[in-house]
C-alpha cells in the first residue's frame, strides 16, 4: 500500500516533538548558550521567525519552569504513553483532514463518528444510542436540557422564553451532585434559580449519599399541583464525593410516571464495561442519557467527553446542538477514535478492571486496621474507597475516661468533629505526599466530614498506580495511625497542664493538626498596647527559637501561614512516649528565662546610662581639682613647660570604671597602681535543669524512659544520680599520719578560694542587686 507522505511526516514530527517535550534532562551547554531572562513575560513577535526546534525548546522551558521552581515540590504529571500519543496525533490529523474537499471530508467524518458511537454504545451496554462529543463535561447535560425543553415545549422555537412563563420548568438534582452544577445550568439556559430543585439525600434508611426517592416524589407532586412542569432529573452513578449510586431503577420508574427525562453521570458508569456489574449501576443502561469521561478512566489526554442519549427526532437534536451539519464539528471524535482502536476492547476492559482491583485491595487492607472507618456503598465492588481516622471513645482506657469526665468530656464531644476533620486533613496530605502515585486526595462530605478518598478510576490510568503503591499506602497509613492516636489522647493532658501552669496561656485552635497551641504571657505594667504587643512577639519568637534548638522529635512553628493565631508556639504531632509535664515545664521555664533576661537588659541599660552621666560629672570635677592643684602658671603654654621641667608635678591619672556585676562606679587608681584590671565579683553560674540531669545518655528531650529497658530504667538512673550527689557532698576524711594527696590538696585550695570569694562578695554592696533593681524599676515607673 502507498502511504500518504504527509501523514508519515506528521507522525514523525509528532514523535520528535514528544521526545523533546518529555525530555526533562537539560544540557549545561545549551543552558549557557541560550538563557531566557523571564520566560513568563510576553515579548514582541520576532520578524524573522523561528524554527520548530527553537519553538519546542521554548515550550519545554515554559512547561518545566525555572530552576528554582524545579527544586520545589514536584507536581503530578500525567503518564503520556503510546495511547496518549495517538490521542495527540488525532488533533494534528483533525487539522489536516479539515483541508480536504467537502465530499471526502463528509464521508470521513461520518465514518469516524459512526464507528466511535457504535463502539461506545456496545462497550457500555447502551443500545440504540446517539453520541455527542464535547470538551466541557457539563456541556453534554446542557445540550440535553435544551433538547428536553424543545421536546416538552412545542412552541419554544417560535416564542422562546415566553412559552416558559405559562409553566415554569423544574430541573431536579441531588444535594450530593457537583458543586455549582445547578447554577451553571440555569445561567447557560437563561432560567431563574427557582427552576432548580435540590433533592436531599437519605437521612434514616439507605446510604446518606443517595437521593431520597420518597421525598423526590413529594416534591414532584407539589410542583405539579402548583402549575410547574417537571422537566429533567440528574442522578448519580457514583457521587463526586463518596462514589455512591442512586437508586436508578426506582428513579426511572418515577420519571416515566411524570414524563421526565433521566440523565445519569458518575465514575461508576465505567464499570458497565466489565463482565460483572452491580444491579444499581446496570440500571443506568435504561436511562435517557448518560455522560462518560473516558479521558480520566483510560488515561487519554485531550480526548472529549461523550454524552450518549436516545431520541427519535433528529431535527430537535439539531436544534438543541447535539448534532451538527458541519463536518468539522464531527472531527472532535477523531482523537477518541484513534485511541480506542489502539487500546482495543480488551485493553479498555483491562484498564477499568485494574482500577477496580486497586480499590478492592485497599478496602481489604483497611478492614484490618484499627481506628479507620470506611464509607463504601458495596464492599464487593466499590470503585471509590472513602476512609477516615476515627477513635471510638468506648475503646479508650476506662481510668483515663473517668478522670476526664468532669472537665474535658463535654468540650471534646462538642469539638470532636472539628478535631477529627483537622487530623484527617493532615492524614490525607501526608499520604498524598508520601505516596504520590496512589492519587489519594481529601474530600469534604456533609455527614462524615473530612475524609481521604481513593478513586482509581479517575487517577490510576493517569498516574500509573500499581498494587505495590497500594501496599506502600497501607504501610504509611499504619505508621501514621499511632501518631494520630497519641496526639489525640495527649491533647487533653497538654491542655490541662498548660492551664495549670502560671505564665502560659492555652490557645484553642481546632484547625491545627498537632498537640496544641500555647502562648507565653508577658506581664508588664506598660500601658502602651503597641509596645506590650511587640514585647510579647519578641518573647514568643525567642521562645520558639530556643525550643527548636533542643534535641527533640517535636516540631515547633509559628502555625499556618494564613488564619493562625499571632505570637503563639504551635506544637506538631507527637508520639506516645512524650512527657507532657516536662514539655510544659520546659516551655514555661524557657519563657521566664527570656522574660527575665529581657527585663535585666532593660534595667542594665538604665543603670549604664545613669553610670555614664555620673562618670562624666565625676571626671569633670576631677579635672577642676587637677587644675587647682597644678596652679595657674602651669596652664600657660611656655611658662608651664619650663616650670614643669624645673619642678615636675606628679599626679596619678584618675578615671572611672563601671562594674556591670555590682552596678556601681569605681576608681581606676587601683588599676594604674597594680597595672592589671580587677576581675570584680564572679557572676553566679547558670543553674541547670533537674530534668536534664536525669535524662539518660542519648535520650532526646521530652521523652519518657521506657520501663522495659534492659540497660537502664528511670529509677536506676535517678538513684545513680543521688549516689553521685552524696559522694560529692561527703567531706574529705584524712586518716591520721597520712598527708594530703594532690587531689585532696586541690579540693582544699578550691574550698579556700570559694570562701575568699564569698568574703569579697559580702564586702561589695552591689551584689544584692536583685531587690535594688526592683526598687529602682519601681522608682522609675513612679517618676
Amino acid at each position: 500500500k502507498m502511504v500518504d507522505p504527509t501523514l508519515a511526516e506528521m507522525g514523525k514530527n509528532l514523535n520528535e516533538a514528544m521526545k523533546m517535550l518529555e525530555d526533562n534532562q537539560r544540557k549545561v551547554e545549551e543552558e549557557n548558550e541560550k538563557k531566557y531572562a523571564r520566560k513568563d513575560i510576553p515579548g514582541p513577535l520576532q520578524g524573522s521567525g523561528q524554527d520548530m526546534v527553537s519553538i519546542l525548546q521554548l515550550v519545554q522551558n515554559l512547561m518545566h519552569g525555572e530552576e528554582e521552581e524545579e527544586t520545589s515540590q514536584s507536581c503530578r504529571l500525567q503518564n503520556v504513553g503510546e495511547q496518549g500519543h495517538m490521542a495527540l496525533l488525532g488533533h494534528s490529523l483533525a487539522a489536516y483532514i479539515s483541508v480536504l474537499d467537502r465530499e471526502r471530508l463528509r464521508k470521513l467524518t461520518t465514518r469516524i463518528l459512526s464507528d466511535t458511537t457504535l463502539w461506545l454504545c456496545r462497550l457500555f451496554r447502551y443500545e440504540n444510542g446517539s453520541a455527542y462529543y464535547h470538551e466541557d463535561d457539563r456541556e453534554g447535560l446542557l445540550k440535553i436540557c435544551r433538547l428536553v425543553i424543545h421536546t416538552r415545549y412545542e412552541d419554544y422555537t417560535l416564542e422562546g422564553f415566553n412559552v416558559l412563563c405559562s409553566k415554569q420548568p423544574v430541573i431536579y438534582i441531588s444535594s450530593a451532585a457537583r458543586a455549582g452544577l445547578g447554577q451553571a445550568l440555569c445561567n447557560q439556559l437563561g432560567l431563574p434559580l427557582s427552576c432548580m430543585c435540590r433533592v436531599p439525600c437519605n437521612t434514616m434508611f439507605g446510604s446518606q449519599h443517595q437521593m431520597d426517592v420518597a421525598l423526590l416524589d413529594r416534591l414532584i407532586k407539589d410542583d405539579v399541583e402548583s402549575g410547574k412542569l417537571p422537566l429533567l432529573l440528574v442522578a448519580n452513578a457514583g457521587t463526586p464525593g463518596a462514589g455512591h449510586t442512586d437508586k436508578l431503577g426506582r428513579l426511572k420508574e418515577l420519571c416515566e410516571q411524570y414524563n421526565m427525562w433521566l440523565h445519569v453521570e458518575g465514575v461508576n458508569l465505567a464499570t458497565l464495561a466489565l463482565g460483572y456489574v452491580s444491579s444499581s449501576v446496570l440500571a443506568a443502561t435504561k436511562c435517557d442519557s448518560m455522560t462518560l469521561t473516558l479521558g480520566s478512566w483510560l488515561g487519554l489526554p485531550a480526548v472529549p467527553a461523550v454524552t450518549l442519549y436516545r431520541h427519535e427526532d433528529p431535527s430537535l437534536s439539531l436544534a438543541a446542538g447535539l448534532t451538527s451539519s458541519q463536518p468539522v464539528e464531527k472531527l472532535r471524535a477523531l482523537p477518541l477514535w484513534l485511541s480506542l482502536q489502539y487500546l482495543g476492547h480488551d485493553g479498555i476492559v483491562e484498564r477499568i478492571k485494574h482500577a477496580s482491583q486497586l480499590s478492592q485491595r485497599l478496602l481489604e487492607n483497611l478492614k484490618n486496621l484499627d481506628f479507620i472507618k470506611t464509607s463504601v456503598e458495596d464492599e464487593l465492588s466499590s470503585p471509590v474507597v472513602v476512609f477516615k481516622f476515627f477513635q471510638d471513645y468506648s475503646k479508650r482506657d476506662p481510668s483515663s475516661r473517668a478522670a476526664q469526665a468532669s472537665t474535658i468530656q463535654h468540650p471534646i464531644i462538642s469539638n470532636e468533629g472539628h478535631v477529627y476533620d483537622t487530623l484527617n486533613q493532615w492524614l490525607g496530605e501526608q499520604l498524598a505526599q508520601l505516596v504520590p502515585a496512589s492519587g489519594v486526595d481529601v474530600v469534604e462530605l456533609e455527614d462524615e466530614g473530612t475524609c481521604v478518598r481513593f478513586s482509581p478510576l479517575m487517577t490510576s490510568a493517569v498516574l500509573g498506580t500499581e498494587i505495590q503503591d497500594i501496599d506502600q499506602l497501607v504501610d504509611c497509613l499504619k505508621m501514621k495511625i499511632p501518631v494520630l492516636t497519641s496526639t489525640l489522647q495527649l491533647r487533653e493532658e497538654f491542655e490541662q497542664e498548660v492551664r495549670r501552669t502560671v505564665g502560659l496561656l492555652y490557645i484553642e485552635d481546632l484547625g491545627w493538626p498537632g498537640l496544641g497551641v500555647v502562648r507565653y504571657n508577658y506581664h508588664s505594667d506598660e500601658k502602651n498596647d503597641d509596645k506590650q504587643e511587640k514585647e510579647l512577639e519578641k518573647i514568643n519568637t525567642e521562645l520558639l527559637k530556643k525550643l527548636n534548638e533542643l534535641e527533640s522529635d517535636l516540631t515547633f512553628s509559628l502555625g499556618p501561614e494564613f488564619g493562625g493565631q499571632k505570637n503563639c508556639v504551635y506544637i506538631g504531632m507527637v508520639t506516645e512516649d512524650l512527657d507532657v509535664s516536662e514539655l510544659v515545664e520546659t516551655i514555661a521555664a524557657t519563657g521566664r528565662e527570656i522574660e527575665e533576661n529581657s527585663r535585666l537588659l532593660e534595667n542594665m541599660t538604665e543603670v549604664v546610662r545613669k553610670g555614664i552621666q555620673e562618670a562624666q560629672l565625676q571626671l569633670q570635677k576631677a579635672n577642676e581639682e587637677r587644675l587647682l592643684e597644678e596652679g595657674l602658671l602651669r596652664q600657660i603654654p611656655v611658662v608651664g613647660s619650663v616650670l614643669n621641667w624645673f619642678s615636675p608635678f606628679q599626679a596619678s591619672p584618675k578615671g572611672r570604671t563601671f562594674n556591670l556585676t555590682a552596678g556601681s562606679l569605681e576608681s581606676t587608681e587601683s588599676t594604674y597602681v597594680s597595672k592589671a584590671q580587677g576581675t570584680g565579683t564572679t557572676p553566679p553560674p547558670t543553674p541547670t535543669s533537674s530534668l536534664a540531669k536525669q535524662r539518660l545518655p542519648g535520650q532526646k528531650a521530652f521523652k519518657r524512659s521506657l520501663r522495659s529497658s534492659d540497660g537502664f530504667s528511670e529509677t536506676s538512673s535517678i538513684s545513680h544520680c543521688d549516689d553521685l550527689e552524696k559522694m560529692d557532698q561527703r567531706p574529705p576524711a584524712l586518716s591520721p599520719g597520712h598527708e594530703q594527696g594532690p587531689l585532696e590538696a586541690e579540693n582544699t585550695e578550691e574550698q579556700k578560694e570559694v570562701a575568699q570569694g564569698q568574703t569579697d562578695t559580702e564586702d561589695i554592696p552591689g551584689d544584692k542587686s536583685s531587690p535594688d533593681c526592683t526598687k529602682v524599676e519601681e522608682q522609675v515607673s513612679q517618676r
